[in-house]
């Protein structure tokens, strides 16, 4: 058992660094293409492995220790996001209401209209 245990190793090793690199973005990663990396790994399984832990695995993330691949928390609270539709003037709110108002009265109308045709229609049959 302790004679298969460095040929484990290497397999878990070989088997970690062959996904690594797969998952890992094209853009992210170091020194030489991806392609390349993955060749590397697959036909020198030990000095492929450490080679691509070394110099070409994407860096951790600036200004903390997350994996590149963690996703990372929201910096802006779900309501308060940028780019999120909201009045910018009092006068912009009220103009917005004020469209809305008049759309839902033409709505109430066209549907007034619709029933009391209906109720012409069947009046008439």
């Amino acid at each position: 058992m302790v004679r298969f245990l460095p040929v484990l190793l290497v397999l878990a090793l070989e088997v970690f660094c062959v996904i690594d690199v797969i998952v890992s973005p094209e853009e992210k990663v170091r020194n030489l293409p991806k392609i390349a990396w993955l060749l590397l790994v697959l036909i020198f399984p030990f000095v492929g492995s450490i080679a691509w832990l070394v110099a070409g695995r994407p860096q951790l993330a600036p200004g903390g220790g997350r994996s590149p691949y963690e996703r990372q928390a929201p910096t802006f609270p779900e309501y308060d996001r940028p780019g999120r539709a909201a009045g910018l003037t009092p006068e912009s709110d009220e103009e917005f209401l004020r469209k809305i108002r008049e759309r839902a009265e033409e709505q109430r109308r066209k549907a007034a209209e619709d029933k009391k045709r209906r109720e012409q229609d069947e009046g008439e049959a």
